[in-house]
Protein backbone atom coordinates (compact mmCIF):
# COMPACT_ATOMS: atom_id res chain seq x y z
CA UNK A 1 0.00 0.00 0.00
CA UNK A 2 1.24 3.61 -1.12
CA UNK A 3 2.08 6.00 2.35
CA UNK A 4 0.23 8.98 2.74
CA UNK A 5 1.74 11.87 3.83
CA UNK A 6 -0.10 12.07 7.83
CA UNK A 7 -0.47 16.00 7.63
CA UNK A 8 -3.44 14.94 4.61
CA UNK A 9 -4.60 11.80 6.48
CA UNK A 10 -6.83 10.77 9.09
CA UNK A 11 -5.00 8.45 11.51
CA UNK A 12 -6.77 6.12 13.42
CA UNK A 13 -5.97 3.15 15.92
CA UNK A 14 -6.90 0.30 14.33
CA UNK A 15 -7.02 -3.93 13.97
CA UNK A 16 -5.87 -5.53 10.76
CA UNK A 17 -8.07 -8.96 9.83
CA UNK A 18 -8.48 -11.02 6.54
CA UNK A 19 -11.94 -12.08 5.21
CA UNK A 20 -12.15 -14.05 1.88
CA UNK A 21 -8.50 -13.50 1.50
CA UNK A 22 -8.89 -9.77 1.70
CA UNK A 23 -7.35 -7.29 4.36
CA UNK A 24 -10.28 -5.27 6.80
CA UNK A 25 -9.43 -2.87 9.03
CA UNK A 26 -11.62 -1.86 12.46
CA UNK A 27 -10.65 1.15 13.51
CA UNK A 28 -11.92 3.79 16.32
CA UNK A 29 -13.30 6.86 15.70
CA UNK A 30 -13.69 10.07 17.09
CA UNK A 31 -18.11 11.00 16.15
CA UNK A 32 -17.15 14.70 15.66
CA UNK A 33 -15.10 13.33 12.45
CA UNK A 34 -17.59 10.92 11.07
CA UNK A 35 -19.85 13.47 9.36
CA UNK A 36 -16.43 15.00 7.83
CA UNK A 37 -15.10 11.36 6.24
CA UNK A 38 -18.19 9.88 5.58
CA UNK A 39 -20.00 12.37 2.83
CA UNK A 40 -22.65 10.51 0.56
CA UNK A 41 -24.49 12.71 -1.86
CA UNK A 42 -28.43 12.74 -1.47
CA UNK A 43 -29.53 13.55 -4.91
CA UNK A 44 -31.07 11.40 -6.93
CA UNK A 45 -29.22 8.67 -8.06
CA UNK A 46 -30.56 5.74 -10.43
CA UNK A 47 -31.00 2.28 -8.00
CA UNK A 48 -28.55 0.68 -10.53
CA UNK A 49 -25.61 3.28 -9.91
CA UNK A 50 -25.70 3.50 -5.79
CA UNK A 51 -24.10 1.01 -3.72
CA UNK A 52 -26.64 2.22 -0.76
CA UNK A 53 -30.59 2.99 -0.44
CA UNK A 54 -31.82 5.97 -0.21
CA UNK A 55 -31.45 7.59 3.61
CA UNK A 56 -35.29 7.45 4.78
CA UNK A 57 -35.19 10.47 6.65
CA UNK A 58 -38.52 9.75 9.04
CA UNK A 59 -35.82 7.03 10.72
CA UNK A 60 -33.50 10.07 11.74
CA UNK A 61 -35.24 12.32 14.86
CA UNK A 62 -36.20 9.19 16.94
CA UNK A 63 -32.24 8.11 16.13
CA UNK A 64 -31.21 11.73 17.10
CA UNK A 65 -33.09 11.52 20.53
CA UNK A 66 -31.88 8.77 21.64
CA UNK A 67 -28.79 9.59 21.15
CA UNK A 68 -29.23 13.32 23.02
CA UNK A 69 -31.84 11.83 25.98
CA UNK A 70 -29.44 9.02 26.91
CA UNK A 71 -25.25 10.46 26.52
CA UNK A 72 -24.37 8.12 29.14
CA UNK A 73 -26.08 5.28 28.23
CA UNK A 74 -26.41 5.00 24.77
CA UNK A 75 -25.06 1.86 22.32
CA UNK A 76 -24.35 2.85 18.09
CA UNK A 77 -22.96 -0.28 16.36
CA UNK A 78 -19.92 -0.01 14.56
CA UNK A 79 -20.37 1.50 10.98
CA UNK A 80 -19.05 -0.47 7.79
CA UNK A 81 -17.56 1.30 4.79
CA UNK A 82 -16.04 0.85 1.55
CA UNK A 83 -12.26 3.35 0.59
CA UNK A 84 -11.76 3.85 -2.73
CA UNK A 85 -8.23 4.63 -2.72
CA UNK A 86 -5.22 2.99 -1.13
CA UNK A 87 -4.72 3.53 2.40
CA UNK A 88 -1.23 2.85 4.67
CA UNK A 89 -1.24 0.34 7.72
CA UNK A 90 1.87 1.00 10.12
CA UNK A 91 2.33 -1.60 11.75
CA UNK A 92 2.95 -1.91 15.43
CA UNK A 93 6.57 -3.32 16.56
CA UNK A 94 5.23 -5.83 18.01
CA UNK A 95 2.09 -7.14 16.18
CA UNK A 96 1.50 -7.06 12.09
CA UNK A 97 -1.77 -7.05 12.71
CA UNK A 98 -2.03 -3.76 15.34
CA UNK A 99 -1.08 -0.17 14.51
CA UNK A 100 -2.29 2.67 13.31
CA UNK A 101 -4.27 3.26 9.37
CA UNK A 102 -4.48 6.17 7.87
CA UNK A 103 -6.55 7.47 5.39
CA UNK A 104 -6.49 10.22 2.95
CA UNK A 105 -8.65 13.18 3.70
CA UNK A 106 -9.74 13.27 0.18
CA UNK A 107 -10.37 9.66 -0.05
CA UNK A 108 -14.27 8.84 -1.24
CA UNK A 109 -15.40 7.00 1.64
CA UNK A 110 -18.66 4.84 1.13
CA UNK A 111 -21.12 3.95 3.65
CA UNK A 112 -21.90 0.04 3.25
CA UNK A 113 -24.03 0.16 6.68
CA UNK A 114 -25.11 2.74 8.73
CA UNK A 115 -25.63 5.65 6.92
CA UNK A 116 -29.15 6.11 9.16
CA UNK A 117 -26.20 6.28 12.48
CA UNK A 118 -24.37 8.62 10.54
CA UNK A 119 -26.43 11.07 9.56
CA UNK A 120 -27.88 11.12 13.53
CA UNK A 121 -24.71 11.28 14.96
CA UNK A 122 -24.52 14.35 12.78
CA UNK A 123 -27.53 15.97 13.52
CA UNK A 124 -27.03 14.82 17.19
CA UNK A 125 -23.49 16.53 17.58
CA UNK A 126 -24.69 20.12 16.78
CA UNK A 127 -27.17 20.14 19.35
CA UNK A 128 -24.82 18.31 22.24
CA UNK A 129 -21.19 19.43 21.03
CA UNK A 130 -19.34 17.40 23.83
CA UNK A 131 -21.08 13.81 21.64
CA UNK A 132 -18.47 14.07 19.19
CA UNK A 133 -15.79 13.04 22.06
CA UNK A 134 -17.16 9.54 21.79
CA UNK A 135 -15.69 7.22 19.95
CA UNK A 136 -17.66 4.82 17.26
CA UNK A 137 -16.08 1.70 15.87
CA UNK A 138 -15.77 1.37 11.90
CA UNK A 139 -15.20 -1.08 9.55
CA UNK A 140 -12.94 -0.74 6.38
CA UNK A 141 -12.44 -2.17 3.77
CA UNK A 142 -10.80 -1.50 0.64
CA UNK A 143 -13.24 -1.04 -2.38
CA UNK A 144 -13.00 -2.88 -5.43
CA UNK A 145 -15.82 -1.32 -7.05
CA UNK A 146 -19.51 -0.25 -7.48
CA UNK A 147 -20.32 -4.07 -8.08
CA UNK A 148 -18.57 -5.56 -5.33
CA UNK A 149 -20.02 -2.45 -2.55
CA UNK A 150 -23.20 -3.51 -3.85
CA UNK A 151 -22.99 -6.83 -3.16
CA UNK A 152 -21.43 -6.15 0.32
CA UNK A 153 -24.68 -3.78 1.21
CA UNK A 154 -27.21 -6.92 -0.22
CA UNK A 155 -24.70 -9.22 1.82
CA UNK A 156 -24.72 -7.25 5.40
CA UNK A 157 -28.68 -6.88 4.63
CA UNK A 158 -29.34 -10.13 3.38
CA UNK A 159 -29.35 -11.83 6.92
CA UNK A 160 -30.34 -8.83 9.05
CA UNK A 161 -33.60 -9.96 11.21
CA UNK A 162 -35.61 -7.81 13.15
CA UNK A 163 -36.35 -8.63 16.52
CA UNK A 164 -39.46 -9.84 17.42
CA UNK A 165 -41.87 -6.96 19.45
CA UNK A 166 -42.17 -9.33 22.16
CA UNK A 167 -38.65 -9.90 22.48
CA UNK A 168 -37.86 -6.36 21.79
CA UNK A 169 -40.30 -5.28 24.85
CA UNK A 170 -38.37 -8.09 27.12
CA UNK A 171 -35.15 -6.57 26.18
CA UNK A 172 -36.03 -2.78 26.27
CA UNK A 173 -35.58 -0.97 29.79
CA UNK A 174 -35.94 2.51 28.18
CA UNK A 175 -39.52 2.04 27.43
CA UNK A 176 -42.34 2.32 29.71
CA UNK A 177 -44.66 0.01 28.31
CA UNK A 178 -42.29 -2.70 28.45
CA UNK A 179 -41.49 -2.47 31.86
CA UNK A 180 -44.95 -2.61 32.32
CA UNK A 181 -45.72 -5.15 30.78
CA UNK A 182 -42.78 -8.01 32.10
CA UNK A 183 -44.55 -6.60 35.92
CA UNK A 184 -47.49 -7.74 35.08
CA UNK A 185 -46.36 -11.48 33.25
CA UNK A 186 -44.41 -11.46 36.73
CA UNK A 187 -47.27 -10.55 38.94
CA UNK A 188 -50.71 -10.99 37.82
CA UNK A 189 -53.10 -13.79 36.68
CA UNK A 190 -54.10 -14.69 34.01
CA UNK A 191 -50.19 -13.57 32.29
CA UNK A 192 -47.99 -15.37 35.20
CA UNK A 193 -47.29 -18.74 33.73
CA UNK A 194 -49.04 -18.33 30.61
CA UNK A 195 -46.93 -15.99 28.42
CA UNK A 196 -44.61 -16.41 25.67
CA UNK A 197 -41.75 -14.50 26.46
CA UNK A 198 -39.64 -14.02 23.08
CA UNK A 199 -42.24 -14.78 20.30
CA UNK A 200 -45.03 -12.44 19.11
CA UNK A 201 -46.89 -15.31 17.18
CA UNK A 202 -47.49 -18.37 19.29
CA UNK A 203 -47.23 -21.72 17.82
CA UNK A 204 -49.94 -24.28 17.34
CA UNK A 205 -49.17 -26.47 20.33
CA UNK A 206 -47.32 -24.19 22.02
CA UNK A 207 -48.56 -23.96 25.96
CA UNK A 208 -48.73 -20.29 26.10
CA UNK A 209 -51.22 -18.36 25.84
CA UNK A 210 -50.89 -14.58 25.47
CA UNK A 211 -47.37 -13.01 24.31
CA UNK A 212 -45.77 -10.13 26.12
CA UNK A 213 -46.16 -8.14 23.26
CA UNK A 214 -49.94 -8.73 23.03
CA UNK A 215 -50.19 -7.75 27.06
CA UNK A 216 -47.95 -4.46 25.90
CA UNK A 217 -50.32 -3.11 23.58
CA UNK A 218 -53.60 -4.27 25.34
CA UNK A 219 -52.37 -2.14 28.35
CA UNK A 220 -51.44 0.64 26.45
CA UNK A 221 -55.11 0.71 25.34
CA UNK A 222 -56.23 -0.01 28.95
CA UNK A 223 -54.50 3.28 30.00
CA UNK A 224 -54.44 5.44 27.35
CA UNK A 225 -50.96 5.51 26.95
CA UNK A 226 -49.10 5.78 23.74
CA UNK A 227 -45.41 5.85 22.61
CA UNK A 228 -42.88 6.50 25.39
CA UNK A 229 -45.44 7.89 28.03
CA UNK A 230 -44.57 6.90 31.63
CA UNK A 231 -46.60 5.15 33.63
CA UNK A 232 -47.18 6.40 37.48
CA UNK A 233 -46.94 3.55 40.06
CA UNK A 234 -51.23 4.44 40.23
CA UNK A 235 -51.57 3.02 36.86
CA UNK A 236 -49.26 0.24 37.23
CA UNK A 237 -51.89 -0.96 40.17
CA UNK A 238 -54.64 -0.17 37.97
CA UNK A 239 -53.82 -2.03 35.38
CA UNK A 240 -52.86 -5.32 37.63
CA UNK A 241 -56.52 -4.61 39.16
CA UNK A 242 -58.18 -4.55 35.91
CA UNK A 243 -56.06 -7.60 34.27
CA UNK A 244 -57.22 -9.91 37.52
CA UNK A 245 -60.86 -9.05 37.79
CA UNK A 246 -60.81 -10.24 34.09
CA UNK A 247 -59.08 -13.61 35.00
CA UNK A 248 -61.98 -13.57 37.65
CA UNK A 249 -64.79 -13.49 34.78
CA UNK A 250 -63.40 -15.71 31.92
CA UNK A 251 -63.43 -19.35 33.53
CA UNK A 252 -61.74 -20.72 30.44
CA UNK A 253 -58.52 -18.87 31.13
CA UNK A 254 -59.08 -20.19 35.02
CA UNK A 255 -58.76 -23.58 33.06
CA UNK A 256 -56.09 -22.94 31.29
CA UNK A 257 -53.83 -21.75 34.28
CA UNK A 258 -54.80 -24.83 36.62
CA UNK A 259 -53.78 -27.00 33.17
CA UNK A 260 -57.67 -28.37 33.16
CA UNK A 261 -57.67 -27.03 29.25
CA UNK A 262 -54.64 -26.76 26.92
CA UNK A 263 -53.82 -23.32 25.81
CA UNK A 264 -53.97 -24.55 22.38
CA UNK A 265 -57.08 -25.72 22.87
CA UNK A 266 -58.34 -22.45 23.34
CA UNK A 267 -56.89 -20.71 20.59
CA UNK A 268 -57.88 -22.82 18.06
CA UNK A 269 -62.05 -22.39 19.93
CA UNK A 270 -62.02 -19.48 21.28
CA UNK A 271 -61.86 -14.88 20.51
CA UNK A 272 -60.12 -14.02 23.85
CA UNK A 273 -57.18 -16.09 23.32
CA UNK A 274 -56.16 -14.23 20.55
CA UNK A 275 -54.13 -10.84 20.66
CA UNK A 276 -57.25 -9.33 18.76
CA UNK A 277 -59.25 -10.41 22.25
CA UNK A 278 -56.85 -9.30 24.88
CA UNK A 279 -56.50 -5.78 23.24
CA UNK A 280 -60.51 -5.56 22.76
CA UNK A 281 -60.73 -6.22 26.78
CA UNK A 282 -57.77 -3.43 27.24
CA UNK A 283 -59.86 -0.90 25.33
CA UNK A 284 -62.68 -2.20 27.14
CA UNK A 285 -61.24 -1.41 30.35
CA UNK A 286 -60.92 2.05 29.41
CA UNK A 287 -63.78 3.22 28.79
CA UNK A 288 -65.75 1.12 31.57
CA UNK A 289 -63.56 3.04 33.91
CA UNK A 290 -63.57 6.18 33.15
CA UNK A 291 -67.38 5.79 32.30
CA UNK A 292 -68.07 3.81 35.66
CA UNK A 293 -65.03 4.55 37.79
CA UNK A 294 -67.28 2.73 41.13
CA UNK A 295 -68.43 -0.10 39.47
CA UNK A 296 -66.59 -1.23 36.96
CA UNK A 297 -64.80 -4.14 38.78
CA UNK A 298 -69.06 -5.68 39.52
CA UNK A 299 -69.89 -4.65 35.77
CA UNK A 300 -66.60 -7.32 34.00
CA UNK A 301 -69.06 -10.29 35.84
CA UNK A 302 -70.79 -9.89 32.40
CA UNK A 303 -68.00 -11.02 30.67
CA UNK A 304 -69.19 -14.45 31.74
CA UNK A 305 -72.11 -14.29 29.89
CA UNK A 306 -70.47 -13.46 26.27
CA UNK A 307 -70.33 -16.32 24.07
CA UNK A 308 -66.44 -16.22 22.96
CA UNK A 309 -66.15 -19.27 20.06
CA UNK A 310 -65.12 -18.10 16.80
CA UNK A 311 -68.25 -19.46 15.75
CA UNK A 312 -70.20 -17.35 17.55
CA UNK A 313 -72.06 -15.02 14.33
CA UNK A 314 -71.45 -11.66 16.59
CA UNK A 315 -67.45 -12.23 16.01
CA UNK A 316 -67.55 -13.29 12.47
CA UNK A 317 -68.45 -10.06 11.40
CA UNK A 318 -66.26 -8.28 13.86
CA UNK A 319 -63.42 -10.17 14.42
CA UNK A 320 -62.40 -12.76 11.44
CA UNK A 321 -61.63 -12.43 8.03
CA UNK A 322 -62.04 -15.47 5.87
CA UNK A 323 -62.63 -18.20 8.73
CA UNK A 324 -59.46 -16.53 10.59
CA UNK A 325 -58.82 -13.97 13.14
CA UNK A 326 -58.08 -10.43 12.08
CA UNK A 327 -55.27 -8.76 13.63
CA UNK A 328 -56.68 -5.18 11.64
CA UNK A 329 -57.42 -1.90 13.81
CA UNK A 330 -60.89 -2.32 12.84
CA UNK A 331 -61.49 -5.75 13.53
CA UNK A 332 -60.41 -5.13 17.38
CA UNK A 333 -62.86 -2.31 17.54
CA UNK A 334 -65.36 -4.23 16.03
CA UNK A 335 -64.44 -6.54 18.78
CA UNK A 336 -64.43 -3.78 21.60
CA UNK A 337 -67.70 -2.59 20.49
CA UNK A 338 -69.50 -5.80 21.06
CA UNK A 339 -67.80 -5.95 24.65
CA UNK A 340 -69.10 -2.67 25.62
CA UNK A 341 -72.60 -3.17 23.62
CA UNK A 342 -72.71 -6.33 26.19
CA UNK A 343 -72.08 -4.07 28.94
CA UNK A 344 -74.20 -1.60 28.13
CA UNK A 345 -71.72 1.19 27.54
CA UNK A 346 -71.90 4.19 25.29
CA UNK A 347 -69.96 3.72 22.16
CA UNK A 348 -68.76 7.05 21.12
CA UNK A 349 -70.01 8.41 18.02
CA UNK A 350 -66.90 7.54 15.85
CA UNK A 351 -67.31 3.56 16.88
CA UNK A 352 -71.21 4.43 15.96
CA UNK A 353 -69.93 5.19 12.62
CA UNK A 354 -67.83 1.95 12.58
CA UNK A 355 -70.54 0.19 13.49
CA UNK A 356 -72.76 1.60 10.65
CA UNK A 357 -69.88 1.32 7.82
CA UNK A 358 -69.28 -2.43 8.78
CA UNK A 359 -71.58 -4.37 10.73
CA UNK A 360 -75.07 -2.92 9.62
CA UNK A 361 -73.78 -3.80 5.73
Amino acid sequence: MKPHDADYCYSFPAVRGIQAGRPFYIATCPMRIIPKIFSFDETEVPPELRAQRTLNKTRIPEMVRYLLDNPEDYVFSALTASIAVDISFDEHPDSRNLGTLRVPMDAQILINDGQHRRKAIEEAIQERPELGQDNIPVLFFVDEGLKRSQQMFADLNKYAIKPSPSLATLYDHRDPASELARYLTKTTEPFTGLTEMEKSNISVLSSKLFTLSSIKQSTRALLGKGGKESYSEAEAELAKQYWQAVYQNMPDWQMAIHKQIPPAQLRQEYVHAHGVGLHALGLLGRSLITERPDSWQKDLTKLRTIDWRKTNPEWLRRTMSHGKISKATTAIQLTCNALKNALSLTLTPEEKALEEQVVSE
